[in-house]
Parts: C-alpha cells; structure tokens; sequence
C-alpha cells in the first residue's frame, strides 16, 4: 500500500505542502476563470487576467520547488516518477485555466455562452476536489476510499463537459454564420474542455498511485 510506502521512506514534509499551495493557487485561478467569464467590463476582465497572471507565475515557482526537492533529497514519499508527474499534470492544469483565461480576453467574442460558464463552474469544482485531495495526502490509509471517490468526481466531471462541449459545437456550427466569431468561440470552448481533460489526469495520476 502507498501508506507503507509514506511509512518506510518519508520525506512527505518537502512535498506535501508544495502540493497543497499548488491546488491553493489553481482553487485561485478557478475562481478568476469562472469571474472572467461572467463579467461583463473589459476592462475589469484585463485587470483579473492580470491577477491570474500572477497566480500562474506563482506556480510556476512552486513547480520548480517541487522539481528541486526531487532532485536534492534523497528520502521521496512514494515514487519519483509519480511525484514528477502529480507536479507536471498540476502545473498543466494552472497552466491551461490561465491560457483559458487569456483567449477570452485576447478574442473578446461578441458575447460569453452560457456553456462556457457551465464549463467554467465544473473546472472550479475539479479544484476544490483538488484541494481536498491533497490536504489529506498525509492520511492515506485512513482516507483512501474517500480520495478515490473525489478522484471518480473528477472523471464524472469531464464526461459531462464532453458532453456540453458537443451540443455547444453542434448549435455553434448551425447557427454561427460568422466565419471569424465561430473561430473565437471554438478555440474559446475548446480551450475549456480541455482544462478538465487534465484535470482527469490528476485524478487518474491519484488513483494509480492509490492502487501501488
């Protein structure tokens, strides 16, 4: 069980809390998608779009820390390659809410869909998930069929944006006439979609590393 691995080889203390801030800062970024997406002044959504900016540089930071921690110490709470590819999926995840952020700032659509706030919503939810998971990563073996039902929710997640994002494309396609605002709105909801795709590899990273 990975408890007996947590047990036998430590070093969940340089870890632990760099996870944690990291799902802080993407709970964070969630909330700054979800009030970019409803706001209605540019101007304000350039001044949250400076915010996430910010966030996403601040992850960048505790990525690195992770990666450091890595390569410098000598006692890993479970395997490297998962502690490198939980940090890696992480980072994507900021990484993707940000660029999601950005397109909808940078195109400025004639309007905001009510799916891409749908979407939106769901990507906050995937975050506090997140966050819940990994401040219980020192309770594995007491909490472990708990994370493995928050990582489920995750992939729950995903499946019911795939399926917003293909009735959104499927109307879009029909009733956009404008070649260019079709344009802005697929790479927009796209952009969406995939953020909870990597979202679903967190929980999938989780889940593995649950079952070792």
């Amino acid at each position: 069980m990975l408890f007996g691995l947590l047990s036998a080889h430590g070093g969940g203390e340089l870890f632990f809390p760099l996870f944690k801030e990291q799902s802080a800062l993407i709970v964070k970024a969630a909330a700054l998608l979800v009030e970019i997406l409803k706001e209605e002044s540019y101007e304000k959504e350039k001044e949250l779009s400076r915010q996430m900016k910010e966030v996403e540089r601040e992850g960048d930071v505790v990525d690195a820390r992770i990666s450091e921690n890595l390569y410098k110490s000598r006692r890993v709470p479970f395997g490297r390659e998962d502690i490198q590819r939980l940090g890696s999926r992480m980072e994507s995840f900021l990484d993707m809410i940000h660029d999601s952020a950005k397109k909808l700032v940078i195109y400025r659509p004639n309007f905001t869909d009510r799916s891409w706030i749908e979407i939106g919503d769901q990507i906050a939810e995937d975050a506090r998930l997140l966050s819940a998971i990994t401040a219980d990563f020192d309770q594995w073996k007491a909490k472990g069929e708990e994370l493995k039902s928050m990582c489920s929710r995750i992939k729950e997640i995903e499946s019911e944006v795939d399926d917003i994002y293909e009735n959104y494309m499927s109307h879009l396609f029909e009733a956009e006439t404008n070649g260019i605002e079709l344009t802005k709105c697929k790479n927009i909801v796209q952009s969406l979609e995939d953020t909870t795709d990597v979202a679903k590899e967190i929980g999938d990273c989780v889940k593995l590393m649950l079952a070792k």
